[in-house]
């Protein structure tokens, strides 16, 4: 298996404690109500902390319902981090093993946030990730990063 790592930030204008609070602890019931496509969160194994499997549902553009499995792998409050990984489900490419997130949460402009993402692609063997696919996960991780941002700002 061979890892392939990138790196990513982006700025929000919700504080870094606001921000971790509702992608974190509160995320399960937030995202839910912020996206229209997602259907449930429920929890497969674990009991919310580091080992835990989420199986998110959500509904496709065609109508069709799918899922992603989600494992936590770290949590950490001091330093505003979590970690997790996409282990199956739709968001989970073929040639992937897993897909793990770091995501760190610093201050940021006027009072915002900085956030700092570290994604490891962990390939089925010496396979690169496909950069169509990258491109398109990106861009969803970045519109539903967005949607919920507009939730936390209309519901302060």
């Amino acid at each position: 298996m061979a890892v392939f790592t990138f790196e990513d930030q982006t700025t929000s204008p919700v504080a870094p404690s606001i921000l971790y609070k509702a992608l974190v602890k509160d995320a399960d019931n937030i995202v839910p109500k912020a996206v229209d496509s997602f259907k449930s969160v429920e929890i497969v194994e674990g009991n919310g902390g580091p080992g835990t499997i989420k199986k998110i549902s959500f509904l496709e553009a065609d109508g069709e319902t799918k899922f992603v499995l989600h494992k936590i792998e770290g949590i950490d409050e001091a330093n505003l981090g979590y970690s997790y990984s996409i282990v199956g489900g739709a968001a989970l490419p073929n040639t992937a093993e897993k897909i793990t997130i770091d995501t760190i949460l610093s201050d940021g402009p006027n009072g915002g946030s900085v956030v700092k993402l570290s994604i490891k692609y962990h390939s089925k063997g010496d396979v690169s990730p496909n950069e169509d696919e990258l491109k398109a996960g990106k861009a969803k991780s970045d519109a539903l990063f967005k949607v919920i941002e507009a939730y936390i700002l209309a519901n302060a």
